[in-house]
């Protein structure tokens, strides 16, 4: 059971990813995300000292639940070929950002990587992503270089909302690329 101070935290973090997901970096601020934590912009400014470190926090929180959507993938792999791993791998993380706030986060995040926190937060996600899924598919770097790409792809697409356009260039960057609905709030 989480002691009342690590379920704050945990609520200030839930509250960042899906404040900055909704407003982006530049536009959030502290306050934004204490109201809808229903917290306090003190006591959130004592947890993280800066909006920067907040955002960081966040996207460390986003990227631990992609590596856990990651194992949950590989673990349910019928074929366990590289192939067949980064198959189910990509499946776990299609119905991942099902949640588009851990998208939408994730895409927010590059576009604040001029804040050294945050680039070194994205850097450190990606490593430890591109690590898991190199180590725990056993592919080779072609394939998780594919497979990171893909995954790019599939953010655009989804933000798109590409996969209910009836148009041609539509069809042709969609065919064959699985993705799940967004979830409802």
């Amino acid at each position: 059971m989480l002691s009342t101070a690590e379920a704050r935290r945990a609520k200030v973090v839930d509250s960042a990813i899906a404040t900055f997901a909704r407003r982006g970096y530049h536009s959030a601020t502290i306050a934004d995300v204490a109201g809808n934590a229903g917290i306090s912009p003190a006591y959130v400014s004592k947890l993280c000292a800066s909006k920067a470190k907040l955002f960081a926090a966040a996207l460390r929180e986003c990227y631990d639940r992609i590596l856990l959507a990651l194992e949950q993938g590989a673990e349910s792999a019928e074929d366990a070929s590289p192939s067949g791993v980064l198959s189910a791998m990509g499946a776990a993380y299609a119905a991942l950002i099902a949640d588009r706030d851990l998208l939408m986060l994730q895409v927010h995040a590059q576009a604040a990587m001029a804040e050294p926190e945050i680039a070194d937060a994205v850097r450190e996600g990606m490593r430890e992503v591109t690590g898991f899924v190199a180590s725990r598919s056993g592919a080779e770097s072609a394939q998780v270089q594919q497979f990171m790409a893909f995954g790019q792809l599939c953010h655009m697409l989804t933000n798109l909302d590409a996969f209910d356009l009836d148009e041609d260039w539509a069809s042709i960057l969609t065919e064959g690329i699985r993705h799940s609905a967004p979830l409802r709030r």
